[in-house]
């Protein structure tokens, strides 16, 4: 049985419950499948815990294997594609056509999260301060970014208190995560400036004013999309990602999960080994992680001179890290 747009139904998670156990106690061989569009609503719509009933599982952005898979898109079509113009997958039909591409993006993705399922929560008292919030993050992506630097961007300046709220409810909508400093000390976690990643670069492509970065012309930020969609990958796929900064050193990722404890540097262009010194100062502080370079393609024997472990961002985005 599946249930859709479950949160729609008025006191929802009282009579799933009610009927669940009813149909246990009968020994029914049924699967109920209960979904929603807004992770939120779901979350914030019951008044039932519901212990003990039901397995949640979180669909997040499609990978670019998936659209190897479903599309059946090269690799190299399918990742320089997630790196551009995201991976919505109802937006794939559209990419010839930017003006419509676009439009779909703001009004079916864009449109219904801000508009409607994060306001929906009832704690958003100030919608277009969240829309302000959207915006500057999205304009930052795989930017470090104090939310003092971010208040100051803002038309509407808000309390810090109302910018972070905002930037939780961004995270919790599988829109932006701000993500926090590595640090083995919680304190240091939490005081330290949010790196911010779009989850999809679909939403950078419909909100910057010149659309997608041509890769040869606008290197610089093409380089900052790509390093922005291998950490929401990562994220996606359900890893721990941080960032490490410790002045003048730096690394751009950390990940923890399932594919291991890594310490990441992301070079799109022209690198020496004076630029891995942050990752090489990481890794000798923290030895349980494993540094790994993420080049363009092509580039990956430079960082295998310097004794380091790469891999391109083309092989990343298909399979995350891989090791030897």
């Amino acid at each position: 049985m599946l249930l859709d747009e479950i949160h729609r139904y008025a006191d929802w998670a009282a009579k799933l419950k009610g009927n669940w156990d009813r149909l246990r106690r009968k020994r029914t061989p049924i699967h109920v499948v209960a979904t929603g569009s807004s992770a939120l609503r779901v979350a914030t719509g019951s008044r039932e815990s519901l212990a003990g009933r039901f397995e949640r599982l979180t669909l997040s952005h499609w990978p670019a294997a998936s659209l190897v898979d479903t599309f059946h898109r090269s690799p190299e079509e399918a990742t320089l594609g997630v790196v551009r113009f995201g991976s919505y997958p109802g937006a794939l039909e559209f990419e010839k056509n930017p003006a419509r591409w676009r439009a779909y993006l703001r009004d079916a993705i864009i449109e219904p999260a801000i508009g409607r399922d994060v306001l929906a929560l009832g704690a958003v008292r100030r919608p277009a301060l969240l829309r302000q919030v959207f915006a500057v993050a999205i304009g930052s992506p795989a930017r470090i970014v104090s939310l003092q630097e971010m208040q100051g961007q803002l038309q509407d300046k808000g309390a810090l208190e109302t910018v972070a709220h905002y930037l939780a409810l961004l995270e919790d909508a599988y829109l932006v995560a701000p993500l926090e400093k590595y640090s083995t000390e919680a304190s240091r976690r939490r005081a330290s400036p949010p790196k911010l990643v779009t989850l999809n670069n679909g939403l950078l492509s419909a909100m910057h004013p010149d659309g997608a970065p041509d890769p040869q012309r606008e290197s610089a930020r093409f380089g900052s999309w790509v390093e922005n969609a291998c950490l929401a990958f990562g994220i996606n796929q359900g890893q721990r990602v941080t960032y490490w900064r410790e002045e003048p050193l730096e690394i751009d990722a950390v990940l923890e999960g399932s594919w291991g404890n890594w310490a990441i540097e992301i070079k799109t262009g022209r690198f020496s080994g004076q630029d891995m010194r942050g990752l090489t100062e990481f890794c000798r502080r923290y030895p349980a992680f494993a540094p790994l370079v993420i080049t363009a393609p092509g580039d990956e024997v430079n960082a295998q001179r310097h004794g380091i472990r790469s891999m391109s961002w083309e092989g990343f985005l298909m399979t995350g890290p891989i090791a030897d």
